[in-house]
């Protein structure tokens, strides 16, 4: 069909020509997408302001062209869509512009989550977490850099990533294992252990596994250092994995 709507969380835009902007979307039906606002720039836009980094909308789509894919066998999208309406489900990117450790946080989320998902391809559970963690953030419901550790963690766990924290990376020994090896996956047991291991706090593997599982009321009373440590050794094994760094995290307030 020529229009489709999709309800959708903005990742990131970018200037195109005098007026118009580049907007990348996350949608729960059809995955990320980008597409163009036409003169959403301009002061009298009637829905600019909507699409900013981490609002959450609902949105109608004049689709893309289409054309054979060989490799898979059916249609594939072809340039950018067009938005041609926009209407605001929660403007989480206006509630936290005030605050710089929950903005910084949620930049975060959203580039993550663009580095995570592919054009085109459905990432339902993706855009669940995306929402979530915005949504927490919004509401100040856990500091802020333990909302975005937990999202890190979680959409690790979800493209297959997850760092072993239980048993043995490489052997699959059973815990508790004092070591942790970024490029062997996780934590490793004295007979696996390779060269450049690190010895984290107790503390900090627990809180990893804490924010794993969801369990705030661990999560929540961890001293400041292994939060710290924690956050360090998420986004090592993150940033590993995905091959490239995420340039936001060096500006998160930790």
């Amino acid at each position: 069909m020529p229009l489709y709507r999709d309800e959708a969380v903005v990742l990131r835009v970018h200037k195109l020509g005098e007026a118009d902007r580049i907007v990348t979307l996350l949608t729960r039906r059809h995955g990320r997408i980008r597409a163009v606002g036409k003169g959403v720039r301009r002061t009298m836009s009637r829905y600019g302001a909507r699409l900013e980094p981490g609002s959450h909308i609902d949105v109608q789509l004049h689709t893309r062209t289409v054309e054979p894919d060989s490799e898979r066998g059916h249609l594939r999208p072809s340039g950018l869509d067009l938005v041609t309406q926009v209407d605001t489900v929660e403007n989480y990117g206006a509630r936290l512009s005030g605050d710089y450790p929950a903005w910084t946080a949620a930049v975060a989320i959203c580039e993550t989550a663009e580095r995570l998902t592919e054009e085109a391809e459905p990432a339902l559970r993706q855009f669940l977490l995306v929402i979530g963690a915005l949504r927490s953030l919004a509401r100040s419901q856990h500091a802020s850099s333990l909302i975005l550790d937990a999202f890190l963690i979680r959409s690790m766990s979800l493209a297959g990533w997850e760092p072993a924290l239980a048993e043995c990376a490489v052997c699959s020994a059973p815990g508790p294992h004092a070591s942790f090896h970024v490029a062997a996956g996780g934590v490793v047991c004295p007979n696996c252990r390779p060269a450049g291991s690190t010895r984290p706090q107790p503390e900090s593997l627990r809180l990893m596994t804490a924010l794993l599982s969801g369990d705030w009321a661990s999560a929540d009373v961890t001293a400041a250092p292994a939060c710290r440590e924690a956050s360090g050794l998420i986004a090592a094994h993150l940033q590993w994995h995905l091959e490239r760094g995420i340039r936001s995290l060096p500006l998160v307030d930790r």
